[in-house]
């Protein structure tokens, strides 16, 4: 029997299609328990069915594809605490299908391409992450996705990216400027040609938002390089680099973690988090012990994973933080 929350948190999650948002949301999860959390995949407020945009030429990335007035109203509705119908948009026809009852629940996530479109959407998010692929991994992975899994030629996979670039870059991309963190997947600077096998990866966290305590790695506010393969981090060829400082993105203040490099030894990354500081971890080895449960993730070897659970402990502490007695207290003065 599921128990009405006291208060409904709103979490999002932004990112293009094939960025990593569905593993994301398995280690949410993982995390909070599937009870928890009440997912909501955006792609159901779409207001065009397939054959329409077809017919019109609009994509689901457009905002005119899809209905941002619904998607607030029911948004809200749900974090006062009350049920919605809300639509479903049926991916294997293209069609839009009947509405299903949706319940409040402690923790929802509203994720897809437009979760920071909308700015009635954006001020109800407590929480909000964008997932960041760089073209050229992107590239990388849908060649090797779709030319050998699909039997898709070379040409036909990058008219369907050039194809869809437009659109991403007007209404997708700009929205990573309003997210709390952003994790941002680019290639490696460690080798050269090395077409997406490894990664760098950085986390971008926004100074300055309540409640959220950047993560940084030995000192707070400098700028740290480090090279930490060695006796306690096992490190085959090329290594691996990271590295923490402040930075400004968009015109905000923000602190970056980066990994450069994969991990050998997924045991070996307590090593890593015993020199990470405010990662809002219960006990010295959650961040790594997480990562160990699903090691078959994929990302679980390089920076996407570990930097996916440190924003999902960040996202826990926000939670933790609203849902507190005191902060019911004020919310009522």
């Amino acid at each position: 029997m599921t128990i009405k929350p006291d208060r409904v948190v709103i979490i999002g999650v932004a990112g293009d299609s094939g960025c990593g948002k569905s593993t994301f949301l398995r280690r949410l999860a993982d995390l909070f328990g599937e009870e928890f959390i009440t997912v909501i995949c955006l792609d159901d407020y779409h207001c065009l069915d397939r054959k329409q945009r077809k017919e019109t030429g609009i994509t689901a990335l457009d905002p005119r594809a899809n209905n941002f007035d619904l998607m607030y109203e029911q948004i809200k509705t749900l974090k006062s605490g009350h049920s919605v119908l809300k639509p479903i948009y049926n991916h294997e026809t293209g069609m839009i299908d009947p509405p299903e009852q949706i319940e409040p629940n402690h923790i929802i996530v509203v994720e897809g391409l437009h979760p920071l479109y909308d700015e009635r959407v954006r001020k109800l998010l407590d929480f909000s992450v964008y997932l960041d692929i760089s073209d050229e991994v992107k590239i990388a992975w849908k060649i090797q996705r779709d030319m050998s899994e699909r039997g898709h030629t070379y040409e036909d996979v990058l008219a369907a990216i050039n194809a869809r670039r437009p659109d991403f870059k007007a209404y997708i991309d700009p929205q990573k400027e309003f997210a709390d963190v952003v994790i941002q997947v680019l290639p490696t600077e460690l080798l050269k040609d090395d077409q997406g096998k490894i990664l760098r990866v950085r986390m971008i966290q926004r100074d300055g938002v309540e409640g959220l305590e950047p993560a940084y790695l030995f000192d707070e506010g400098s700028t740290i390089y480090w090279t930490p393969c060695g006796r306690k981090l096992t490190c085959s060829y090329p290594g691996i680099k990271m590295y923490y400082g402040p930075d400004s993105y968009y015109g905000h203040s923000v602190s970056v973690l980066e990994v450069d490099g994969q991990f050998d030894n997924l045991e070996e990354v307590i090593y890593i988090e015993s020199h990470l500081s405010n990662t809002s971890a219960k006990y010295q080895g959650e961040l790594t012990h997480l990562l160990l449960q699903h090691r078959e993730y994929p990302g679980s070897t390089n920076g996407t994973g570990l930097f996916q659970v440190l924003a999902g402990l960040k996202m826990r502490a926000t939670y933790e933080r609203l849902a507190a007695p005191e902060a019911k207290v004020a919310a009522t003065v």
